[in-house]
């Protein structure tokens, strides 16, 4: 039990924390943001606010089957120049996107899209809002730290893919020339890496004696793995993949832990207090 004494200053420090310590920390979450929100939309120096175009070449250490290079320019691939040698023959390959075509990282957008959500729901606690209770104050960390646990997981989690999933998606037609039958392709965010995965195929022959596995979803399909598209079955014989560093991908996400710290240790305060009374912020 606590003391009348005790219990008065410990409501004082509590009125103290709520009306001007949450500020605080909304205010600095609200910064920091803010600064990963720009990072998904780079402006281009003397451009009236368009969105910087960036080089990255694409590189694995101990191959070179696939070598390119991707220009990024916010949340689009709006050129892709890749190099294959074909193990079977060495043939080089070499296509890139036509230049009416770009391709949107939809994990990027998602990523960004949740990092304004997060924002806008410290923006409608301004400054002048008053915080009744600690409860309001858990609430509202609780919906800005799904938000950012969102947009990191989009960041570091790429989506799963069945084959015939890739075969099928509107990547395929983004090429000049044509991207040949048994050759697919597919772009993903790893935590700060752009990464590019080609896939060469051969057909599975319907005199085949191996027993046919259509493959699940996977962010990496291996060697072996069987699918059927277009009335035809294929085996993957060859996987190269290829990355490049995002340097800003790299701050979007030590901003998003960040936050994230910030706001679990506002959620502890708060819970401090609760052990102390009789009401409890919850």
């Amino acid at each position: 039990m606590t003391s009348a004494a005790e219990r008065a200053v410990l409501e004082e420090e509590f009125k103290w924390l709520l009306q001007e310590e949450v500020h605080a920390v909304l205010k600095q979450l609200q910064d920091i943001l803010k600064e990963a929100s720009h990072r998904f939309a780079l402006p281009a120096s003397g451009s009236g606010g368009a969105v910087k175009q960036e080089n990255f070449v694409l590189s694995t250490l101990g191959t070179d089957q696939v070598k390119g290079v991707l220009t990024l320019q916010g949340d689009a691939l709006c050129q892709a120049d890749v190099n294959l040698k074909m193990p079977r023959n060495n043939q080089l390959l070499h296509f890139a996107f036509r230049e009416d075509k770009q391709w949107k990282l939809q994990q990027i957008q998602d990523a960004r899209n949740h990092v304004n959500q997060a924002i806008y729901l410290l923006m409608n606690r301004d400054v002048n809002y008053q915080f009744k209770t600690g409860s309001e104050v858990l609430k509202l960390m609780d919906a800005v730290m799904l938000q950012l646990s969102r947009a990191r997981n989009r960041l570091t989690t790429p989506a799963t893919l069945t084959l015939p999933e890739i075969a099928s998606s509107g990547l395929t037609k983004m090429f000049t020339p044509a991207l040949p039958p048994d050759v697919l392709v597919n772009f993903y965010i790893n935590l700060n890496k752009l990464c590019l995965t080609v896939y060469q195929l051969h057909v599975l022959q319907p005199s085949t004696t191996k027993n046919f596995r259509p493959s699940g979803g996977s962010i990496l399909h291996n060697p072996g793995a069987m699918f059927e598209f277009g009335n035809q079955r294929y085996e993957v014989s060859h996987v190269h993949k290829v990355e490049c560093v995002v340097p800003w991908l790299n701050d979007a996400l030590v901003f998003f832990t960040v936050s994230l710290q910030l706001c679990q240790q506002l959620k502890d305060k708060i819970s401090v207090f609760s052990s102390y009374w009789n009401y409890r912020p919850y």
